[in-house]
């Protein structure tokens, strides 16, 4: 195991018992007025966290080369679950983007990401220089993408649906594609994705608040409100951990989505700073791990999906700092979350698959040399 797939492991291992630990004092009095206890959120969290941990280890043993036998059946099946989860999943807060397993929800649209980012690869791969050509390369690709994005954002869920699309642009982009067949999509999806934005009632709200708090110089909502608060409160060095006052039901699920304002309240401006520097160099560790890589699908495999965590990482501290309108993406392995913190181990799993075969392989030769 080379030093980049330690330091990867290292970081993503931190920032797991990180989030323990937030979610253990941002959900306590929560769960007690609740559940009656304090410790049922944690508690619930807790197996997610050893689930996504055994998701992560068995992926990095999983040769990540039989992904190109199985990936456009996999990406197949994930389309027939978001098509299914739209017709028949229950709508939660207006939206209908999770199935209901009984033992956690489940969230076909974080699935759905890992699995394109990998058939692209595969797909890339193949093309070769043939994604310069627009016809014959660009459209196969763009044709999952526009797939997958527009089930998800009909569900609605527009915030992930942007994310599937900027990753996959940039994905084509690294690959290969031509610039100016890459700015012809973005400019009239742009104009698609904003019409149907304000379609959406929810989407709709959030978008005019936002641009009414840039105007008037409100707040966007009551969550950013008490999440500003928090992060003000927080100061320079924090007041501590487990002193966080908005976590005691001034701030709405503080241990959810908005938990960054609780990790900013308790550890401070220099905790929240060196949190995000440090997903800022795990995703230069994942540049280093695909630029070693021994194929161009593991190369793109890898840049793919460490995207989408910086991707992720930096829209939420967006939200909570009111620097975009509010959307549901979690805190990468942080936020109290199923599906969520589950694909993202899957994801570094991946990436320390991909690491530890390069290592391999370079051994080989060394040892036929």
């Amino acid at each position: 195991m080379n030093t980049s797939v330690k330091i990867l492991i290292g970081l993503v291992v931190g920032f797991i018992v990180l989030g323990a630990i937030m979610v253990f004092t941002a959900s306590g009095t929560y769960s007690f007025s609740r559940f009656n206890s304090f410790y049922f959120l944690f508690k619930s969290h807790l197996w997610k966290v050893i689930a996504a941990v055994g998701m992560m280890i068995i992926f990095s043993y999983l040769p990540y080369d039989k992904f190109r036998e199985y990936s456009k059946w996999a990406l197949i099946l994930i389309i027939a679950v978001l098509i299914f989860t739209f017709l028949f999943a229950p709508k939660v807060k207006g939206a209908q983007r999770w199935i209901d397993l009984g033992f956690m929800q489940f969230q076909p649209s974080e699935a759905a990401k890992v699995i394109l980012i990998v058939h692209l690869a595969v797909m890339l791969e193949r093309m070769g220089d043939e994604v310069k050509n627009f016809k014959k390369g660009f459209l196969l690709p763009l044709f999952w993408v526009a797939i997958v994005s527009v089930l998800i954002f009909i569900q609605p869920n527009v915030s992930t649906s942007l994310i599937v699309a900027v990753t996959s642009f940039v994905i084509l982009f690294v690959a290969g594609a031509r610039i100016k067949h890459i700015f012809g999509i973005i400019v009239p999806s742009i104009l698609i994705l904003g019409s149907g934005m304000m379609i959406f009632r929810h989407s709709r709200e959030r978008i005019i608040t936002f641009i009414e708090s840039l105007i008037n110089g409100g707040d966007i909502n009551i969550q950013v409100k008490q999440a500003k608060i928090a992060l003000g409160s927080g100061g320079l060095l924090g007041v501590g951990l487990g002193h966080s006052r908005q976590s005691d039901l001034f701030l709405p699920e503080s241990y959810g989505d908005f938990i960054f304002s609780i990790l900013g309240e308790e550890l401070g401006f220099v905790g929240a700073i060196v949190v995000l520097f440090l997903f800022l160099f795990l995703f230069a560790v994942c540049l280093v791990i695909a630029k070693k890589a021994q194929d161009r699908f593991g190369q793109l495999l890898v840049f793919g999906l460490g995207l989408n965590i910086i991707v992720s990482a930096f829209i939420n501290a967006c939200v909570i700092t009111g620097l975009i309108p509010t959307t549901g993406i979690t805190f990468p392995f942080i936020s109290f979350g199923g599906t969520s913190i589950i694909l993202f181990a899957v994801s570094i799993g991946i990436i320390v698959n991909v690491g530890r075969q390069t290592v391999k392989t370079t051994e080989l030769k060394i040892a036929q040399v």
